[in-house]
């Protein structure tokens, strides 16, 4: 009888050890993913797992992708490449224009060009100019548009430097077109 209580205490000490390493390289992050419909979900989810997600779940209001990975098999980079691989921008890289252009209509946007044509690394272009809604002063734009939250015009304000940081950081909020 101890020998089987022994036994039992070393099985599930084995069972917790392996559980909690297993656990411990699940890595969870967000993206930003440009597309519009759910064609476009399907694809960006369908990227993302190619590229090592092992949970993908797109929102096409927001654009965000939430990803879960095992950190040791895969991250971040590997997952937007594989997502800009099928035609789609992501926060940090640029899709393929070749993939982008055999996208359906309906999954071809507004494409943001600010993008080193080498390496593929999105570049933010700030300039002096700043719009924001008068209504929603937290949505920020680099050029005149909409507001997303309301749909007033932004109006058009001189940055002051601190701005001028958000702005280079990329923590502004893209209007409507």
């Amino acid at each position: 009888m101890r020998t089987l209580n022994i036994y039992a205490a070393l099985f599930f000490s084995i069972f917790a050890i392996n559980f909690s390493f297993a656990q411990t390289s699940v890595k969870k992050e967000t993206i930003k993913v440009w597309g519009n419909c759910g064609i476009c979900k399907k694809n960006i989810e369908k990227a993302a797992k190619v590229g090592g997600a092992t949970t993908a779940d797109w929102n096409k209001e927001t654009k965000i992708l939430n990803v879960s990975y095992n950190s040791s098999r895969s991250n971040s980079e590997k997952i937007q490449k594989a997502i800009a691989a099928s035609g789609y921008d992501t926060q940090d890289f640029k899709g393929d224009d070749n993939a982008y252009n055999k996208l359906m209509s309906c999954c071809q946007y507004d494409r943001n060009t600010a993008f080193t044509s080498t390496s593929g690394m999105r570049q933010v272009m700030v300039t002096d100019e700043m719009f924001t809604c008068p209504m929603h002063p937290e949505v920020k734009s680099d050029k005149p548009g909409k507001c997303p939250k309301c749909g007033m015009t932004l109006l058009k304000q001189k940055m002051t430097d601190e701005q001028m940081k958000m702005m280079k950081k990329g923590t502004y909020v893209k209007p409507k077109e």
